[in-house]
């Protein structure tokens, strides 16, 4: 399996000549998509969900969501959209998907908490959206989001710590700047020397295998 980080909250996945894509958001380049047999989008928020780019997939292409995108959605795309809930389980692309969580974290006091869903694809990789659940099952490789205004480092380290997966990939990093995205691989640094397991930062348009 390949996995390939786009820009903020995006990873691509790739297995088999299968194309399998999570939350193409607005900070994301749409060449993300190309190819695409898949599209997995965790909740309704822009950074995650860009309906300009869901409006260029073809009608082959399976979306998978939580039901605050599905809803306003399901007529709207070419794509066929389908609504799953924490405990689904499904097939698509070629990948074997779990759903966990229910809800976005807690944003500013003055916004709604939305609906958000998780992915744990291939029982390996675990994608959480905007929200640090802990999945009911081993995780091998977690896309940990490491900035935004809902999250604070004390909670990411404490993540990292509780899953325990042998590896862990910043996502939602795209409003750091340089020195922040510096900050940010140092901290990762320091826990991934204190748990001896792969936790870094990959750049954009970077790639990692995962046996």
């Amino acid at each position: 399996m390949k996995l390939t980080k786009f820009g903020h909250a995006c990873v691509r996945l790739e297995k088999d000549g299968k194309v399998l894509v999570i939350d193409p958001g607005t900070f994301t380049d749409a060449a993300a998509l190309d190819g695409a047999d898949a599209v997995l989008i965790t909740h309704n928020h822009f950074d995650h969900a860009d309906r300009d780019k869901l409006l260029t997939l073809s009608p082959e292409v399976e979306v998978w969501t939580c039901e605050g995108v599905a809803s306003g959605a399901a007529e709207a795309l070419p794509a066929k959209v389908q609504t799953v809930r924490h405990g689904d389980t499904f097939d698509t692309a070629g990948f074997g998907v779990k759903v966990f969580g229910e809800w976005h974290a807690a944003n500013h006091p003055d916004m709604p908490v939305v609906d958000n869903v998780g992915f744990l694809l291939d029982e390996e990789v675990f994608y959480p959206g905007d929200a640090f659940t802990v999945p009911d099952a081993s995780v091998g490789t977690l896309l940990v989001p490491t900035g935004a205004p809902w999250l604070k480092l004390a909670e990411v380290v404490e993540y990292l710590r509780t899953v325990k997966a042998a590896r862990a990939y910043s996502t939602h990093d795209a409003l750091y700047s340089d020195l922040g995205l510096g900050l940010v691989d140092n901290w990762l640094k320091m826990e991934a020397d204190k748990q001896g397991a792969d936790i870094r930062r990959i750049a954009v348009g970077d790639s990692v295998t995962l046996s």
